[in-house]
């Protein structure tokens, strides 16, 4: 895989968890985005803290070139995260899907080889976050007419 969706668990999570925002057509355009512009991309959603670091902690092995990170409930960031990020071997975007009127708190800054901090509304921000990363990964010639600015 090229890029990782990792997700932390979802503050007030409710039946819909773990796919909104990215359900059904939204996940699909993200997939294809990705796929037209050579990349793959996989979904992966945590269910607590724990289960978030030991992923972050194994990425050593994946075959993974960038990380969109969702923390969701696990912001403050714990030492233990803050350790797991500072070890990641590749980049990540931390991803937010704020709703309206409040923005979610984010990790603190420098924490490992964060790229960019998005803020969106809901899937938008996953949408812009895989904009970034593809231009990142030097693809943003291929299947992304739009410039992000990065």
């Amino acid at each position: 895989m090229s890029i990782l969706i990792l997700r932390g668990p979802q503050p007030g999570a409710a039946v819909e968890w773990p796919l909104q925002p990215l359900a059904g057509p939204v996940r699909a355009g993200l997939i294809e985005r990705a796929a037209s512009a050579g990349k793959s991309i996989a979904l992966r959603c945590c269910r607590s803290e724990r289960e978030l670091v030991e992923c972050l902690r194994g990425m050593r092995a994946a075959n993974t070139e960038l990380l969109l990170l969702d923390p969701g409930a696990c912001v403050p960031a714990s030492a233990e995260l803050r350790d797991a990020l500072d070890g990641l071997p590749m980049p990540y975007i931390e991803v937010h899907d704020d709703r309206m009127g409040a923005l979610e708190p984010s990790i603190v800054p420098h924490c490992g080889p964060r790229l960019r901090l998005v803020h969106g509304y809901a899937a938008h921000s996953y949408t812009l976050a895989l904009s970034i990363a593809l231009e990142h990964l030097g693809c943003d010639e291929c299947g992304n007419a739009v410039h992000v600015g990065t």
